[in-house]
């Protein structure tokens, strides 16, 4: 095992026709890259990531392991736990038919409008370059390529496919590509993806930097592809650097590309390089007849295993952001004692539908997902445990699910789904436990996907309560809802025309009220008219039950959170809030969860607030709740998770990733201007930005409680002895608290004029009993001193002192020592 012999791939590569190479440039299909049987290569698979492997099919059928958001193992500081959990992605890759994984996203957090803020790691480009390489070394140690995305400064989604982001160049090496470099030179990473975006002018699948800094600089020997679509050109993108065109088989290139070669127009040592690239990638990966992979084949991983990994790890993600005492009690209010709660209020519009990953192209179908109100009654018991959801967070209906429809009236939960011809004959009749039907690029193996004219969802309704129900649909194209064979609804439901093509994840609704009584059983048809030119069918039967009145809604969960011993509330985001294809017009809480938290902690001042989303959300009820857990989007075992921590059996051993906003005062922005979006903050993004005006956030960066309390003592450190010489500190810390527990110590750097006030430049965990004094040693890299000199275009080292101090956030005191100018 290792690296392939490169003249072997050389021969491969003299073996292949023009054409044959150029064919290899654009993938296949939606999802994979061609054969090419006269050389050994068979079809590679890439499957979108980062909390989870989808595969090639996307619906409930085929269930991968959710693991928790990027924001969420970010908030670990934990590279060997974050490795371990790569490893784990490879095996599920594996088990899926993958070979490369579009995953990791290091973009960062400059602004939490940013619409994948979760699906990024952090705003620091230390911490992201180093959970990164973590997770990429974790992924390729298995055999299973790493992806790292999106090739630069792809930080927001509005107007994505066409915004120029104008960023200076010292902010562009200090921050935004440092996390790629770091990816490309100390992980190898084995695929990279340009973005969406332009930089400073020229669209990223044909910008210079691909070649000139990507390729050349840093030595990347991999495969450079684009986001999906984001190819536009055939020459510029050909000689820019961009190696593979995704997807396909469409596209700029093909017979154009074919042909600028042979005018002269491409040199054809630039589409061997392309190839070669690609054959290598192949190669590693175990996809080339006759070479041996770059690693063996992962051991696949138990259910069990799956389970117990996924919920440690978000345990570990999870931030104590706020404990302190009630009333007269000494105590601090978390961790509960399992063994003095007579009754538990579980309230809010997350608690039973608690959101475990992000939306957009991230998705995946987990096998199961514990919510937090189940994560509490399999811990508790469901006699000490009440529900309600006490306010809605969003009024788009629910999509049609188990216990409200049934395949055909005493049938098995769920839906009919049907694939017709034009003559209504049906291709295909499956079972489905939803009514979202999602196929992307085929119907699935075996259907000649031209002959699909329809689908049909068939389903009974099941009426629970008496009421009015709202049942329709969402997707896009024509529509017709049917009961007894009388329309309900026939619509055409179309996006605007300059939508991001993301949307039709989350396509416009509609639906239409049907008054059904308690008992009743009303079957309904939903029929879909596929569009031959979409590149994919995606749509949903809804069906929405009637809701008490909000007022009533929000005082029941007022009153069991007067008679409970603890009311614990689960807010958060949805999908309309945090997903792909759209920034957020807000930070505030979606709906009336803000009123509902004051609400319970009126009524039960004991109140622990899970606040659960991928990316900051505006708190201004922080100070008069004694607990605040952010759990993120933390994977399928989210309610296990949270139930360990809230009654003592796990630490929650998160520090933030990103500053926590007081108030939206100087953000950064996210919609361009005239199509520019100005990076005018340069390098104060996040905390630096915070400490440079004097601002204080609701929550520091590198901010989490713990369980128990930790005092800094000292810090020692010397300057370099040479140029480029890393550094180690020593400090000197002591767990003040009465529980054993978990520190992650920060050291940031003080630097002279012209930078930020402070910078992270290392970190490490360390543990403690209480009362015990330890010792972190954490090393400082050069390059995490220095800083990017725009008039010798190079990395210099600072003529002045730096001070270094070493705490547990940005914002704290901890302690310091000065280090010496570097030679």
């Amino acid at each position: 095992m290792g690296e392939p012999a490169e003249p072997v791939l050389r021969q491969r590569l003299a073996a292949l026709s023009l054409e044959q190479k150029i064919r290899l440039l654009t993938g296949a299909d939606f999802w994979a890259l061609h054969a090419e049987p006269a050389i050994g290569l068979r079809r590679l698979v890439t499957s979108d990531g980062p909390a989870g492997v989808r595969g090639e099919t996307w619906d409930e059928r085929d269930t991968s392991a959710n693991v928790p958001s990027p924001t969420a193992l970010a908030a670990t500081w934990d590279e060997a736990r974050v490795q371990r959990l790569g490893r784990l992605l490879a095996a599920e890759a594996r088990r899926k038919g993958v070979d490369v994984l579009l995953a990791p996203t290091v973009n960062l957090h400059r602004t939490p409008y940013g619409g994948r803020h979760f699906e990024c790691f952090s705003e620091d480009p230390l911490l992201t370059a180093r959970i990164g390489v973590a997770y990429v070394r974790g992924l390729q140690s298995q055999g299973v390529a790493a992806t790292v995305k999106h090739f630069v400064a792809n930080d927001s989604e509005t107007e994505r496919f066409t915004l120029d982001a104008q960023v200076d160049e010292r902010s562009l090496r200090e921050l935004y590509l440092a996390p790629f470099e770091a990816i490309v030179r100390d992980a190898g990473v084995w695929a990279v993806m340009a973005g969406y975006n332009g930089v400073n002018g020229a669209t990223m699948t044909e910008s210079p930097m691909v070649r000139e800094v990507l390729k050349d600089e840093w030595g990347f020997d991999g495969v450079v592809m684009s986001d999906w679509f984001a190819a536009r050109s055939t020459e510029a993108a050909a000689r820019g650097g961009l190696d593979l065109v995704m997807p396909g088989p469409g596209g700029p290139w093909g017979p154009a590309l074919t042909a600028a070669v042979r005018a002269g127009a491409v040199a054809a040592t630039v589409i061997d390089d392309k190839v070669l690239r690609i054959l290598r990638l192949a190669a590693r990966v175990g996809a080339l007849e006759g070479v041996e992979p770059a690693a063996p084949a992962p051991a696949p991983w138990s259910d069990t295993e799956i389970a117990a990994e996924l919920r440690a790890t978000a345990a570990a993600g999870f931030v104590l952001a706020r404990n302190t005492a009630v009333g007269s009690d000494p105590m601090r209010l978390l961790p509960l004692d399992p063994n003095a709660l007579d009754r538990v209020a579980v309230l809010g519009p997350n608690a039973a539908a608690t959101r475990t990953l992000g939306g957009g192209s991230a998705t995946v179908y987990p096998p199961y997902a514990v919510s937090v109100l189940a994560g509490l009654q399999a811990a508790l018991g469901t006699d000490r445990v009440s529900f309600a959801t006490g306010v809605r967070s969003t009024g788009r209906p629910a999509v049609a699910a188990p216990p409200l429809v049934s395949d055909g009236e005493e049938g098995a939960d769920g839906v009919e789904v049907r694939l017709l011809t034009a003559g209504g004959e049906p291709i295909r009749v499956e079972h489905r436990r939803t009514g979202e039907f999602r196929a992307m690029g085929s119907f699935g193996p075996g259907i000649d996907s031209a002959a699909v004219v329809a689908v049909e969802l068939r389903a009974t309704v099941r009426a629970a309560t008496t009421g009015e129900h709202q049942l329709g649909c969402s997707g896009l194209g024509r529509f017709r809802l049917t009961r007894d064979d009388r329309e309900l609804l026939a619509v055409d439901l179309r996006l605007p025309p300059d939508a991001d093509p993301a949307a039709v994840l989350h396509p416009p609704l509609q639906t239409v009220p049907v008054h059904l009584a308690a008992g009743e059983r009303l079957p309904i048809v939903l029929r879909h008219e596929v569009d031959p030119a979409a590149a994919a069918t995606t749509f949903a039967l809804l069906v929405e039950p009637p809701h008490l009145p909000a007022e009533e809604e929000l005082a029941h969960a007022v009153e069991l959170a007067r008679e409970a011993s603890v009311a614990v509330v689960v807010v958060g985001t949805t999908e309309e809030v945090e997903s792909e294809g759209f920034d957020r017009e807000t930070l505030d809480l979606p709906g009336r969860q803000d009123l509902l938290v004051r609400a319970v902690v009126a009524a039960n001042p004991r109140t622990v607030v899970v606040v659960n989303s991928g990316a900051p959300v505006l708190l201004p009820w922080f100070a008069d709740v004694p607990a605040v857990l952010l759990s993120w989007f933390p994977g399928q075992e989210a309610g296990n998770a949270v139930a360990d921590v809230l009654l003592g059996a796990a630490e929650p051993g998160g520090r933030l990733p990103t500053s926590w906003p007081a108030d939206p005062a100087g953000l950064p922005a996210t919609t361009p201007v005239d199509g520019v979006l100005t990076y005018a903050e340069r390098l104060l993004v996040g905390y630096r930005g915070y400490d440079a005006a004097g601002r204080t956030p609701l929550l520091p960066f590198g901010h989490g409680l713990g369980f128990t309390s930790w005092e800094y003592l000292t810090l020692q450190a010397s300057g370099p002895a040479g140029p480029g010489q890393d550094i180690t500190v020593a400090v000197r810390l002591r767990n003040t608290g009465g529980r054993r527990g978990r520190e992650v110590v920060q050291v940031y750097a003080g630097h002279p004029g012209g930078r930020p006030p402070r910078s992270l430049v290392g970190f490490t965990a360390v543990e403690g009993d209480p009362g015990e004094t330890v010792t972190a040693t954490v090393e400082l890299s050069a390059r995490a001193l220095e800083h990017w000199d725009e008039q010798r275009c190079g990395w210099s080292s600072e003529a002045d002192a730096v001070t270094l101090t070493a705490a547990g956030s940005s914002g704290a005191d901890g302690c310091t020592a000065q280090l010496a100018p570097g030679p």
